[in-house]
């Protein structure tokens, strides 16, 4: 039999778990009427270990890889774009379902406003030249800084995608050396080339085709 104690601790646990949900979401609705929300983030599962998706009302700003310190990207963002950072998981609803359908091997193409903002000068218009790298392409870093109009600035594009704050959805992971090697990543070798291998399977994920979770 269980202990009488027992059951009410563990009913007033619930309670008061489904209580702090409700209040945080009265905060965050709150926080959003007032103005006093800039940026608003969560945490988004997928094959690549977790990642931390964050927006401010143009759009999306950053998305992160676990190997890149969440807690060191969100002090960033409250020093760089906003203290006023709230974890808001239903603004990102979007952004999450789009990467799901992207991992499942079910999405091509993106369909969100984005916040290049933490991009500036070369480095921003690089960014501005990925995003036109279709599903499935790829492009050397000589080929980039031809197109962007500075051909002697391979390394300067080198820099760009390596310092891209919005991976996967803006695509350095597409942009490989002359010689077809990898190059360089934010979210680590095994992740590019599993994207990479994504995009060029028709369509089968990796990491299900194996039925196995892919893991960095």
């Amino acid at each position: 039999m269980i202990d009488r104690t027992q059951m009410t601790l563990a009913t007033l646990t619930d309670v008061s778990d489904q209580t702090l949900a409700r209040l945080h979401e009265r905060l965050v609705g709150a926080a959003a009427a007032d103005a006093l929300l800039d940026v608003a983030y969560r945490m988004v599962d997928s094959p690549l270990g977790p990642l931390l998706v964050a927006a401010t009302d143009q759009g999306l700003v950053r998305l992160a890889y676990q190997r890149e310190d969440h807690d060191a990207v969100l002090q960033t963002l409250a020093d760089q774009v906003s203290p006023r950072l709230l974890h808001a998981p239903r603004r990102l609803d979007d952004a999450a379902r789009q990467l799901g359908d992207y991992f499942a091997g079910q999405r091509r193409e993106f369909l969100l406003p984005l916040d290049l903002r933490l991009s500036r000068g070369f480095r921003r218009q690089v960014l501005d030249h990925l995003v036109t790298i279709g599903y499935g392409l790829q492009e050397s870093y000589a080929a980039v800084a031809n197109l962007t109009g500075h051909p002697k600035a391979v390394r300067a594009v080198g820099s760009a995608c390596a310092t891209n704050p919005i991976p996967i959805i803006v695509p350095c992971h597409r942009v490989l050396r002359s010689d077809g090697s990898l190059g360089g990543y934010v979210g680590g070798l095994a992740a590019k080339q599993a994207l990479l291998r994504l995009e060029t399977a028709g369509g089968v994920a990796p990491w299900v085709a194996t039925q196995e979770s892919f893991t960095l």
